[in-house]
């Protein structure tokens, strides 16, 4: 199948994302059974951004990009890439199925058992588009290591499996990607709008993505109030029973260990500096907490980001910062709306699939 095809095969894809028109009602609804974390409003927030995502427009620019992937010769023969998918938020593993298919390779994917229904429904709908794209579309319940033919990996998950691919797929080609959070930097300058667009980098999904903001560095004269006032839109983030037990577990263990936090009875702030205890850069903060630290002299604030770089997906900020720092940057509001050529951990990923081939 040539590179047009599968990009119209996409492009119309995006358009019924955009608009299922009730076409995934039945698979939004077991998803959301399956997985608590998955409410009905979140799982069609990430097929809509999907849908944003792959416009023509977009995925003509993205794929212009790479010069191999647009000649005119004859391309390379498919080689099979696994991937082993997180499930932490809906469909959090369809830009890596997107690259795959794409790039011309063979997509084996090994779901997540909190996100194994989505993603295998909407490859059915670029099937019926597409049905080229039948042959290059697998999913496996197997362990990799009884998969034969896999010519490459990218595995997405905990710090503590990553060193588990790291090892297991050292022979291969591959993208191990670890646990990474995004900070916010303000500067008391932002305005209500700002911190209410905030406010969607911190709740949506819960939280639960790599793009949400855990932690925000602060000037030692910002006031917090207005931090607090910006974001009550989000209160009914409370109403959900998961999220609720996490804020209710979280709020009992502080008070039981005498740490200091600020609650406005849906979100706790914690001042969590990096002399803290437990040492190094604290970003990961739980379910229903953010993380907070004052800073003095915002040189030395981007010094240290830099430095814990390998812990950051996201910066949000309202105004330019420093590079390198900056091609991480993102506008309040806008950390789970990325672009095609917004690749998790910075490392290309159709560029590491073209090399394969």
């Amino acid at each position: 199948m040539d590179l047009e095809k599968r990009i119209i095969g996409f492009v119309q894809l995006g358009v019924i994302l955009r608009d299922p028109k009730g076409a995934l009602d039945k698979v939004i609804d077991k998803a959301s059974k399956k997985n608590g974390w998955f409410t009905e409003e979140n799982i069609r927030l990430a097929i809509s951004s999907i849908g944003e995502m792959i416009k023509e427009d977009k995925i003509r620019k993205w794929v212009d990009k790479y010069e191999s992937l647009k000649s005119k010769e004859k391309q390379p023969e498919a080689r099979k890439t696994g991937v082993i998918m997180a499930g932490n938020i809906p469909l959090v593993g369809f830009h890596d199925f997107m690259c795959v298919l794409m790039s011309g390779n063979i997509f084996v994917g090994k779901l997540s058992s909190d996100d194994e229904i989505l993603l295998p429904a909407i490859a059915k709908f670029l099937v019926s588009i597409e049905p080229k794209f039948k042959d290059q579309i697998h999913f496996t319940d197997q362990p990799f290591n009884k998969t034969k033919g896999i010519a490459a990996y990218i595995a997405t998950g905990s710090n503590n499996s990553a060193r588990y691919f790291e090892y297991y797929f050292k022979k291969h080609p591959h993208i191990v990607r670890k646990n990474r959070n995004s900070v916010a930097v303000l500067d008391g300058n932002e305005t209500a709008n700002d911190l209410n667009a905030l406010g969607k980098d911190i709740f949506q999904y819960f939280g639960m993505g790599c793009r949400n903001v855990s932690k925000i560095y602060i000037p030692e004269d910002f006031n917090l109030d207005n931090f607090f006032e910006a974001i009550v839109d989000f209160g009914e983030v409370i109403h959900h029973n998961k999220y609720y037990n996490n804020h209710q577990y979280y709020r009992t263990l502080y008070l039981l260990n005498s740490e200091k936090f600020l609650d406005n009875n849906f979100l706790m702030l914690k001042n969590t500096p990096s002399n803290s205890p437990e040492g190094g850069e604290i970003i990961a903060s739980p379910v229903a907490t953010l993380y907070y630290e004052h800073y003095n002299n915002k040189n030395d604030l981007f010094k240290k980001l830099l430095a814990a770089q390998e812990q950051i997906q996201c910066i949000v900020s309202h105004h330019a910062i420093p590079f390198p720092l900056e091609r991480v940057r993102v506008r309040p509001g806008h950390t789970q709306s990325p672009e095609l050529w917004d690749y998790a951990d910075g490392v290309d990923t159709m560029e590491f699939l073209i090399r394969m081939k």
